[in-house]
């Protein structure tokens, strides 16, 4: 963590922001969630953010914008070549968790797209599914918005917020203990994520 950390911040800030926007913006726009979720580099710049080295505010207000403006561009995917897009091989892989999300969407409409934002792959195929599934565009946009700018928040603070702590623990116990705090941690989080999935199906 120390590690990366410090690698990144010999990054130019202005490089760090693109990377965050382009990652956040890419996520749905062109479905790049598959590959490398966009919440990983919001939590990597919420920690760069607690070192000093860029502004959170002006991180918040890029992940929000990036959320919203990648999202419509999903949406705009979904409805003009939405057909083409879900039977490309890519998502062909995953047609059984997009019928969960048709299913959600049809029962749920805009919750789904508000909800759809906290989970990787909903992240990546809701703005695409709203486009094919003619959801009217402002409605789409008020829960896109609402979801953007609640997740953009929450997950740059949760990585600002994990970066102080990880500076207070670090100099309470030394960095040998507190990397292997944090890789605990994470290794937690990991199993409850995938016993998660399981019990999902």
């Amino acid at each position: 963590m120390s590690s990366l950390v410090d690698n990144l911040l010999n990054v130019p800030p202005a490089v760090a922001y693109a990377i965050i926007a382009a990652l956040v913006f890419a996520e749905a726009a062109f479905f790049v969630g598959f590959v490398l979720p966009g919440e990983t580099a919001v939590i990597l710049g919420g920690v760069l953010a607690s070192s000093g080295h860029i502004s959170l505010t002006w991180l918040l207000i890029l992940v929000v914008v990036a959320a919203i403006v990648g999202d419509t561009v999903g949406y705009e995917v979904g409805k003009h070549v939405g057909p083409r897009v879900m039977q490309s091989r890519l998502l062909r892989r995953h047609s059984r968790r997009l019928d969960g999300a048709r299913e959600s969407l049809r029962r749920r409409g805009g919750l789904a797209v508000f909800l759809g934002r906290f989970t990787a792959f909903l992240r990546a195929v809701m703005p695409a599914l709203a486009g094919l599934s003619g959801m009217p565009y402002l409605r789409f946009l008020a829960w896109n918005a609402a979801g953007g700018l609640v997740w953009g928040v929450g997950v740059t603070l949760l990585g600002f917020f994990a970066g102080a702590s990880y500076k207070t623990v670090e100099k309470a116990v030394g960095r040998t203990s507190a990397a292997f705090l944090v890789v605990l941690v994470l290794g937690a989080i990991f199993v409850w994520h995938r016993r998660r999935r399981k019990a999902r199906g």
